[in-house]
Parts: C-alpha cells; sequence; structure tokens
C-alpha cells in the first residue's frame, strides 16, 4: 500500500515510456505530487513547535499524514477550535485529535469549577458559626471524585483549618465533660470552705473562657445548664460549710479541753448538753471521729445509777416501711435497662407507671427510693442530651431543607424530598420533644420555598389536564353539531368522513385529562361517533357496490376494441368523480383501487399481446438470455476461483452471440446478467476468502500453542517438560508450507528449552524480544491498516511518521505483507492476551483481504 513512497524517479513500470520520451500527464502530476510532499514534510521538521505556524500548515498541507503530524504541536483552545471547524468534514482523523483535545480542556474547566464551588462551600463552613461534622464529611466526598490538582493546595488550606475547628470543638466538649464531673466531685472531696470558694471561682472563670471561646457554638446547651446549676448549688452550700466546719473546729477545742480536765469533775449530762449546745457539722468522717472520741469520753466518766421508770403509756414500736412490691420492683428494672440501651420513649413510659403506683400509696425503702431517684435523674439527663441532639438534628435538616433549591431534582423527586423531611421533623417531635417555635418556623418557611416550584409545576399540570378537558369537551360539542347536520339532511357525506377522520385524531392527541373526566368524556365521544359512523358505514357501502361494477366493466372490455383506450379513460374518470364524492376507509379505498388497476393493466397487457405478435424472435433470443442467466445463478454457489473464469467465459461469448430482446425488457435482462456474473465472483471471492480464513484459523491454533509453550518456558513456576506439547502439536490442522516452515522452527526451539539447562536462556531471549514483537506488531497493523487500539495511539502516530520519513529518504519498496507476517510469526517473544488478541485480529483481517 505504500508503493508511491518509494517510487524512484527513474523507475519505470512495464508499459511506461522510456526514460528519453515524455512521460504522460498522470505521471507527471503524481511526480509533482511526490515533490509537493517532500516540501511540506521539510516544512513540517522546521515548526519546531510552533503551535500558530502549525495551525496555518495544518489549513494550507494537502496531506493527510502530515497535518496528522503537525496536529500534535496544537494545544490552546483556541488554535483547536480553529483546526476542528476547518478539519471537520476535510480530514477526520485531524478533526478527532482536535475534538478529544477540546473535550479533555472542557473536562478540565468543568473539574476547576467544581473544586473552586467545593472551596466557596469549604470557605462558607469556614464562616458558620455552627459547624457540624457531618458536612465536612460530605465536602470531603465531594472532593474525593474531584480531580483539579491546581486548586489541591487551597482547598487543603481550607480544609486544615475546617478540622483545626473541629478538633478545637472536640476539646471544649470535652473540657466542658471533665468539668462537670469534676464540679460534681467537689461535694464528696472534703475541701474547706475557702478552699470550696477558690476552686469555684476557678471553674467558673474556665466556664466563661468556655463560653467566650470561638467554637462556643458548639457547646451541648443541657451541659451548659447543668453545670450552671451544679455551680450554683455549690455557692449556695458555702455558708453551711462555713457554719459545719466551724463547728468542727469548736468541737475539737472543747473535746481537747475535756480531755485535758480531770474526770472527777466531768458530768455526763453537763458534757452532752454542752456537746448539743456547739452546733451540728456536716456529716463525714471528720465528724464520726469526732463523735466516737466523745462517745469514748463519755464511758470513761463514772455513770451516776438511776432506777428504770417503766412510762404510762409506753408508744408502740414504729413498723418499718415495707417496701415496693414486685411488680414495682420489676418495673423499675425495666426502666433501667431501657435507659442503659437507650430507649427514653421506652423509659418515659415506665417511670410514668412508677408514677402511678406511687400515688396508691406504696411506701418506698431508702435504697428503693435512692435507686429511683438515679434511675431518674439519668432519664432526665438522657432526655436533655436527646433535647440537644434532637436540636442539632433539626438545624441540620434545616440546611438540607435550604440546598434543595440548588440540586438539580425533578418535580416528582423534590415533592417527595420534601414530604420525607416534614416526616422527619415529625419523627424527631417524637423522639426529642417538640421544637422551638423560631426553628420550626424556620423549617416550615425553607419546606415552603423548596417546594414552591413543584408546586407551580403541578399547578401547571392541572391547568393542562383541565385545559385538555376543555379541548375535549369542544371537539364534543364538534362532533354533536355535526349529528344535529346529519339529521337535518344538510350534511355531505365527504365533509362527514373528514370530520370523523380528523375527530377521531384529534381525539388520540388530546392529552392528559383528569380521571373522572377522562371516563366521562371517552364515553359519550364513542357514543357520538358510534351515531356518526352508523350512517356513514351504509353509505360507504352502497360506494363500495358501485366501484365493484366499475371494476366489473373494465372486465368486460374487449382489448381487441379499437374504442377501448376511450372507454377505459370515461371508467377511470367515473372512479374519480366517486372517490371525491365520499372517500372510503384507507384500507377498504386500497384494496378497491388495486383490484381496479389490475383490471386495467390486464386490458392493456392483452392490447400489447396483440400488438407485440411481431416480436417471436426477441422474445426467442431473451429465452436464450434468459438460460444464460439462470445456468450462471445455478452454478453460481458451487463457483471457486479455478472453475469461475472458464464459466464466465464461455457465458460472455454465448451472450454476444445471441440477438437483440425486446427493448421493454432489455434493461431487466442487462441488469440480471450483470447480477449473475457478481454473484459468480462474489461466491469465488467468499471461496477464496473461506480458504483463507481456514488458513488463518490453523496458523491461529498453532500460534496459540508456541503462545502457551513459550509461557510455559519463562515461567519457573510451571513444568513445561510435563506437558505432551509434540503430541498437541501434531493434533492441529496443517497450515501453508512458507508459514509451516517458520512456526516449526520456532515450536522446535521452544520444545528444546524445556530442558533445564536451556530454559533460563530461552526466557531471557522471550522477554528481550517482547519490544520488537509490539514494534513490528505495530508496524505490521499501519501497513496492513488495521486499527490497533486507543492505547497505541501515539506509537502508531510515531511510527508512521517514521516510515513516512524513511521511505521518502531511502525510496526502497517494502517488503510484502506475507513476507513480514512470517517473520512476525518466526520471532519467539513472550506475548500477552492484549498481544495475542492483536495478532489473531491481523491474522484473521489479511485473511478476510485475501492478503
Amino acid at each position: 500500500m505504500f508503493e508511491f513512497l518509494f517510487k524512484r524517479p527513474g523507475d519505470n513500470k512495464p508499459g511506461d515510456p522510456p526514460a528519453g520520451q515524455a512521460a504522460p500527464p498522470a505521471q507527471q502530476a503524481a511526480t509533482a505530487a511526490g515533490s509537493q510532499r517532500e516540501l511540506q514534510a521539510d516544512k513540517l521538521r522546521q515548526l519546531g513547535g510552533n503551535e500558530a505556524a502549525a495551525v496555518e500548515f495544518i489549513l494550507q498541507c494537502e496531506f493527510s499524514e502530515l497535518r496528522l503530524a503537525a496536529a500534535e504541536f496544537v494545544h490552546s483552545p483556541e488554535q483547536l477550535e480553529r483546526v476542528h471547524s476547518a478539519m471537520r468534514n476535510t480530514d477526520r482523523r485531524v478533526a478527532k485529535l482536535a475534538q478529544s483535545r477540546l473535550d479533555a480542556i472542557r473536562h478540565h474547566a468543568s473539574e476547576l469549577r467544581r473544586a473552586q464551588a467545593a472551596i466557596e462551600q469549604a470557605q462558607a463552613l469556614l464562616r458558620d458559626e455552627l459547624l457540624t461534622p457531618n458536612h465536612v464529611a460530605e465536602l470531603d466526598r465531594k472532593w474525593s471524585v474531584i480531580a483539579a490538582p491546581e486548586l489541591a493546595g487551597q482547598f487543603d488550606a481550607v480544609r486544615a483549618q475546617l478540622g483545626q475547628r473541629l478538633e478545637a470543638q472536640v476539646a471544649l466538649q470535652r473540657a466542658m465533660i471533665d468539668r462537670l464531673a469534676e464540679l460534681r466531685a467537689l461535694e464528696t472531696a472534703g475541701l474547706t470552705a475557702d478552699e470550696m470558694r477558690a476552686r469555684l471561682a476557678q471553674m467558673e472563670q474556665e466556664q466563661q473562657g468556655a463560653l467566650a471561646a470561638p467554637e462556643h457554638a458548639s457547646l451541648p446547651r443541657a451541659l451548659a445548664a447543668e453545670f450552671a446549676a451544679a455551680h450554683a448549688r455549690l455557692a449556695s452550700n458555702l455558708a453551711t460549710l462555713e457554719e459545719g466546719q466551724a463547728a468542727l473546729a469548736a468541737r475539737d477545742a472543747q473535746l481537747a479541753e475535756w480531755l485535758a480536765a480531770s474526770r472527777d469533775s466531768l458530768q455526763p449530762e453537763a458534757l452532752r448538753k454542752a456537746w448539743q449546745k456547739l452546733g451540728q457539722p456536716p456529716r463525714g468522717p471528720v465528724q464520726e471521729a469526732q463523735q466516737q472520741r466523745f462517745d469514748e469520753l463519755l464511758a470513761s466518766l463514772p455513770q451516776p445509777e438511776r432506777k428504770p421508770r417503766e412510762p404510762a403509756n409506753p408508744p408502740a414500736a414504729k413498723a418499718p416501711p415495707k417496701g415496693a412490691d414486685q411488680h414495682f420492683l420489676d418495673t423499675l428494672d425495666a426502666m433501667e435497662a431501657a435507659l442503659r440501651q437507650g430507649s427514653l420513649g421506652t423509659a418515659a413510659d415506665l417511670d410514668k407507671a412508677l408514677k402511678d403506683s406511687r400515688d396508691k400509696g406504696m411506701r418506698l425503702t431508702a435504697a428503693q427510693a435512692d435507686r429511683l431517684a438515679h434511675a431518674r435523674a439519668e432519664l432526665k439527663r438522657l432526655s436533655d442530651w436527646a433535647r440537644w441532639g434532637g436540636n442539632v438534628s433539626r438545624e441540620e435538616l434545616v440546611k438540607s431543607v435550604e440546598t434543595l433549591s440548588t440540586q438539580q431534582l425533578s418535580m416528582s423527586d423534590l415533592a417527595k424530598k420534601v414530604g420525607s423531611m416534614r416526616e422527619r421533623w415529625k419523627a424527631l417531635d417524637s423522639i426529642s420533644g417538640p421544637a422551638p417555635k423560631s426553628l420550626w418556623e424556620r423549617f416550615d418557611a425553607a419546606c415552603t420555598a423548596a417546594y414552591a416550584p413543584a408546586a407551580a409545576h403541578f399547578k401547571h399540570l392541572a391547568d393542562e389536564r383541565h385545559a385538555n378537558a376543555a379541548r375535549g369537551q369542544a371537539l364534543l360539542d364538534e362532533a354533536r353539531a355535526e349529528v344535529t347536520r346529519l339529521e337535518q339532511g344538510t350534511a355531505e357525506w365527504k365533509h362527514v368522513a373528514g370530520t370523523v377522520q380528523r375527530l377521531r385524531t384529534a381525539w388520540s392527541h388530546l392529552g392528559a385529562i383528569d380521571r373522572k373526566d377522562k371516563k366521562r368524556l371517552d364515553h359519550e365521544f364513542a357514543e357520538v361517533l358510534g351515531v356518526l359512523q352508523g350512517p356513514l358505514e351504509d353509505q360507504r357501502k352502497g360506494e363500495v357496490s358501485q366501484r365493484e361494477e366499475l371494476i366489473d366493466e373494465v372486465a368486460a372490455l374487449d382489448p381487441h376494441d379499437r374504442h377501448v383506450v376511450d372507454a377505459m379513460r370515461a371508467i377511470q374518470q367515473r372512479w374519480q368523480e366517486h372517490a371525491r364524492a365520499l372517500p372510503l376507509e384507507r384500507k377498504d379505498e386500497q384494496a378497491l383501487w388495486q383490484r381496479f388497476r389490475a383490471a386495467c393493466d390486464a386490458v392493456f397487457a392483452a392490447r400489447k399481446e396483440s400488438v407485440h405478435a411481431l416480436d417471436a424472435e426477441r422474445r426467442a433470443h431473451e429465452s436464450v438470455k434468459e438460460a444464460i442467466c439462470v445456468r450462471l445463478e445455478e452454478a453460481a454457489p458451487q463457483a471457486t476461483p479455478a472453475t469461475a473464469s472458464k464459466l464466465l467465459r464461455d457465458a460472455a461469448a454465448e451472450w454476444h452471440a445471441a440477438g437483440p430482446v425486446p427493448r421493454a425488457h432489455e434493461a431487466r435482462l442487462e441488469k440480471r446478467y450483470h447480477d449473475a456474473i457478481a454473484l459468480v465472483q462474489h461466491h469465488a471471492d467468499s471461496a477464496r476468502r473461506a480458504a483463507g480464513l481456514a488458513q488463518a484459523g490453523a496458523l491461529r491454533e498453532r500460534l496459540r500453542l508456541i503462545h502457551e509453550l513459550e509461557a510455559a518456558v519463562a515461567d519457573p513456576a510451571l513444568d513445561a517438560a510435563a506437558t505432551d506439547w509434540q503430541a498437541r502439536w501434531d493434533q492441529l490442522p496443517a497450515v501453508p508450507a512458507d508459514y509451516d516452515a517458520v512456526l516449526r522452527q520456532r515450536f522446535g526451539d521452544a520444545l528444546a528449552a524445556t530442558a533445564a539447562p536451556q530454559a533460563q536462556a530461552y526466557a531471557r531471549l522471550l522477554e528481550q524480544n517482547r519490544a520488537k514483537l509490539l514494534h513490528e506488531l505495530l508496524r505490521l497493523e499501519i501497513i496492513a491498516g488495521v486499527d490497533s487500539g486507543p492505547e497505541f495511539a501515539r506509537d502508531r502516530l510515531r511510527l508512521q511518521v517514521e516510515v513516512l520519513q524513511s521511505s521518502l529518504k531511502s525510496g526502497h519498496k517494502p517488503a510484502t505483507t506475507a513476507a513480514e507476517l512470517r517473520q512476525l510469526c518466526a520471532l519467539p517473544a513472550l506475548t500477552d492476551a492484549r498481544t495475542a488478541s492483536r495478532i489473531e485480529h491481523l491474522l484473521m483481517r489479511l485473511a478476510k483481504e485475501g492478503k
């Protein structure tokens, strides 16, 4: 296919004029074209990557390969648009290359826009006072599918600031939780009043600092309220704590004085009264130790003897509280289990049941009361957390609703989305309690604004349905008016038929209507249309009878009558008058017209038969040529390249020996004869291609076995000697002798390499030849015009330019395709699945083309 590239100025083919004579004009034009190609190839090499010069070269160059090579230097969008618009209808490869680069530039610009939108969203989140982790996670998911390395640094900077804000929020919340726990522990820490006051002041200062921090909006409001309540309670208890500590000090001093005094001077009753007057200190280890020392002091003093005196009416012993019943305890256990599992609704119902039980007069023991109080405190704490979490979820729900207007949703999806948002709000009300009024108003306004386009769309659809119903009613009124005219006898049947057809077509294109109106209108329209169609069908039956009478009149005509043509014209005129007066149904009209036309054609055919009685000789010649065509058509399926040439020569001699045929059939016979010749040649070519495909299939099977053997030799994990390769080789079908020699040599070398000493050396040879195999395969695909795949487009283009340049420089003719294919089959090299598929595709393509 590249012979013209290797044409030398001095080379002459057989039949060309000698060197001293002037060349024909076609040869001079080819020589001029070759020199022009060389000049433009030199100009291409001198471009030096200049984009503007490359564009000008493409617009002026006449050779597609050089234009494609110059197109590699064009990268800017303006120049690519210019090249694409100029080459769109001229050079498909250059236009495709320019279009692909333009698409890549547009895709990159789209990615940049998406990246800029993500950065703007990140900056908006950075400015938002209440930053939530789920928004940042959604931002990260959006950025993960964006390819914009130019803006990655800017996004990473904003994302780092968002991460710092989230870390600050976590640290602030953790510090709040730890501070609340520490505040609760102060009650049992045993600090003095001054130490307690100093510690409370310090914690209050830390709390105020946390509430003034930049991320204070992320702090749970329940925690802040709980801290404020606990702090106020401890601060209010400072006075009591000071009095208790003063009482402890007074008791210590008095107790030390009593222990230092003589035991005989101390009276137990006086000591007890004095001890009671010193005040009641807070309970704790120190108070218990003081009381124990005082009790030991009283025990060491002599006790006065006193007669026991029985009370007149001894009070009855107070019975200890009986405690709760088993049902109450089971309910309390269920409530604690629900709290551990986080089921606040269940826990609240169980707490209500416990309240109802206590209202019935049940008295609890101290342990049971403490347990119930602890459970209710835990329920209150979890409920506060749930209320705070519900408000956060509502805030996110409001933001989600506010962003619905920016999403490209269909109207039905938008309506479903808004409905699901409202259902989620109701679910939050049942789980986390009622929402604040301001937040509900904001959510309701956002839902109303988001649903507004869907509401307008659905209203538009409803208006369309009403308009369609009005149009249907108008068609129905028109049909009823036509029925009235028909009953009055003022309607024309042609107009009635056209009206029925038009109304039926308009009703089928009416559009959507509300279901209740649709059913009523369809029923009424069917009734009115039935009233119109009944008389119309009766009238059409009469018209069909008249048309059939016209057909019988034509069939009764004598073709030998000299006035038959005038009679037929008169009948045809009557047919047209009937057709204009009342059109029939299309199928009936078409069937009657075909019968009428066939009757007319029969009359004309009989007349022509009588007129052409003298053409018997031409008809005989026609029969001879028909027989030749039949013989060619029958022999075509068995035609082979060897028998086709003799068959065509004999048929041509007989055809030219036969005489002329009737002029009416001459074109048909010529066409049939040439079609028969083409059919014979087609079957001969098919047989040639089938033989080539069979040989290509056998060659493919042997190459597959060789590739499998070479892969086994190159893979140390496989035992190549364990397979009987020779037996598999002998079972394969035979290939042509020129390919059998090279394949047998390659198979023998690979089979000999299965031995351990030679396997490594042969494997290195296979690996070394891989690149050469790919290069030769790509070169052979270029020569054969076979597509190599998009992944080899750049290498193919480079190799095409190299082949073109080398051919222009050397002027040698390339080897034939078959010879290069044999060299490719003889080259031992490792082959992957993609390369093997390309080789097989090349084999089948060359076999189909007969190369």
